[in-house]
């Protein structure tokens, strides 16, 4: 009897400490997502998608990102490490170095080499330039390297930072179709991702075609279909439905596939068939997925926030996101698996719109800032002292001023002076401003938070709110402002509690809070600030 009584006791134990944590973590990104887009859009979204997650799971209205540049590395690292750049030191999607005068790209590496023959530039990546650990990292040590770690995305840095220091395997997409993977993971690709690559899924899409989704009057809430705001699909033809992308595939490739909503069909079908073919979730260590759908952002950067080719991707992302959650529930179990949904950052109106509609704003294109820098320079100095401008950072060339005999700190301030002049810019910021912050000055903190020293500029430029360093057409993101901070936080599944909050938080609350509901270490840099209405029992 008691061999019994301990027997039960010993399984009750084992079944207690299984229900500790979830068998599959899936953390979804999806790149330039607004938050408004689940308003805009939430009369034409099915029931499954969008609508299951923020009905049954709970919502975060005010969820924001607390550092500049918001750009998609930066993005993605922040989420997963529960910190910001000045600490996990991805500073950008790429960013200059003064040592060797050039950009490096966030997740190159020149130590390993592609998995794929013919992307040998595309495939030389690894998480190297990530400076903490993330929660797919830490997750992987407190299962002693058990639980299975696997990143997804379009975009290399999309599943490489995710999927951390620590993973099984990081898969992005390439220029021919592929899904590819380095060295850093493996010798050689998974027998499945060959055959998937094999199958060239993509093609279906290229005969079939980008058509409206559903009937023209459902997309009201956006501008008419050839607008001014809009750029171009194809070079010759207006931007406009139906796009022949088998004509736009036969002349300029199958980069085209990217900027068009099937993207993030191709992604989610990889996903899927990576969950079956690496048993994810099947036992009671817990496994993480991380996709990241990248089509959005190039759909948002040519076509704009208001297009109805942004209409469409969206419309279409929900019935992907349906589908993705049915294949969870019928491979994992519904109270298996957790979820969570954000996005990397989210994306200015078109500042033309805006300026058409009396709004005294404009867009200003990066080249004529450096242009005006360098002019003012060679007016003021008799020389070129910019070695480089970008991401609103500016680079002094400081052996050019040490040989010119001027004063460091003067120059600043100069150029300082100068870019207030400029209609665009509302605050600039030397790095001794900076490396000074008390955290009064709420745009400081931003750059703050965003700055290491070693790695940025000598100033940091801050726009006033509605301009954009772009072009005329499409969109972009980079700011402190709550337009592309302002990003959809949804948690679903395992352990969550149906609800909503309107409370302002920072993304960097994502990761600790996972490490609160998985019971394991906090990531290394991060400050370990949750979200406390997901971990509170009612």
């Amino acid at each position: 009897m008691k061999k019994i009584l301990l027997f039960l006791v010993c399984v009750f134990s084992i079944h207690s400490q299984a229900q500790q944590r979830p068998k599959l973590v899936v953390g979804i990104v999806v790149d330039q997502m607004k938050m408004e887009y689940l308003y805009r859009f939430s009369d034409d979204y099915s029931a499954n998608g969008f609508k299951r997650l923020m009905g049954k799971g709970f919502t975060f209205y005010n969820m924001n990102y607390n550092y500049v540049p918001t750009f998609t590395a930066p993005g993605h690292a922040s989420i997963y490490t529960g910190t910001t750049p000045a600490t996990h030191g991805i500073m950008g999607n790429d960013w200059f170095i003064r040592s060797t005068g050039k950009s490096m790209y966030c997740t190159d590496d020149a130590g390993v080499k592609t998995l794929v023959e013919g992307t040998e530039k595309e495939g030389a990546m690894s998480p190297k330039n990530l400076l903490s650990t993330t929660i797919t990292d830490e997750l992987r040590m407190a299962t002693n390297f058990k639980g299975k770690v696997i990143g997804l995305s379009i975009k290399d840095r999309g599943a490489i930072l995710p999927a951390g220091h620590f993973a099984n395997w990081a898969f992005w997409y390439t220029k021919s179709g592929a899904f590819i993977s380095s060295t850093f993971y493996g010798d050689k690709l998974p027998d499945w991702v060959t055959a998937y690559n094999n199958e060239k899924s993509y093609m279906k899409y290229i005969e079939k075609g980008w058509s409206l989704l559903r009937p023209l009057d459902t997309y009201n809430e956006s501008l008419p279909d050839d607008n001014p705001y809009e750029g171009k699909l194809d070079k010759i033809a207006k931007p406009v439905f139906p796009y022949d992308l088998n004509k736009i595939y036969k002349e300029n490739g199958l980069e085209v596939i990217k900027t068009t909503p099937f993207g993030n069909d191709i992604l989610a079908d990889f996903a899927m068939r990576a969950i079956d073919k690496e048993e994810l979730g099947k036992d009671d260590v817990t496994d993480f997925l991380t996709v990241s759908f990248s089509s959005p952002d190039y759909v948002g950067h040519n076509f704009g926030p208001r297009s109805m080719e942004m209409q469409d991707t969206y419309l279409r992302l929900d019935l992907t996101i349906a589908k993705f959650l049915d294949n969870l529930d019928a491979t994992v179990g519904k109270d298996n698996y957790l979820v969570f949904l954000t996005a990397d950052h989210a994306a200015a109106e078109n500042p033309i719109y805006m300026k058409d509609h009396k709004y005294n704003i404009t867009n200003v294109p990066g080249k004529d800032i450096v242009k005006s820098m360098e002019k003012f320079s060679m007016d003021t100095f008799g020389v070129n002292l910019v070695l480089n401008y970008s991401n609103f950072n500016l680079y002094l060339n400081q052996v050019l001023i040490k040989e010119k005999g001027l004063e460091l700190l003067k120059v600043k301030k100069s150029f300082k002076d100068f870019l207030m002049t400029q209609d665009q810019v509302k605050r600039v910021y030397t790095q001794e401003d900076i490396l000074a912050a008390t955290g009064e000055d709420y745009y400081l903190n931003f750059i703050f938070k965003g700055y290491d020293p070693q790695q940025n500029g000598d100033l940091v430029v801050l726009n006033k709110t509605g301009y954009m360093e772009y072009q005329e057409t499409g969109t972009t993101h980079g700011t402190p402002n709550s337009y592309d901070t302002n990003v959809p936080l949804l948690f679903y599944g395992w352990h969550v509690p149906q609800g909503e909050s309107y409370k302002k938080e920072y993304i960097t609350s994502i990761a600790p809070t996972l490490s609160q509901m998985l019971k394991i270490t906090f990531t290394n840099g991060t400050e370990a600030e949750v979200l406390e209405e997901l971990l509170i029992k009612k």
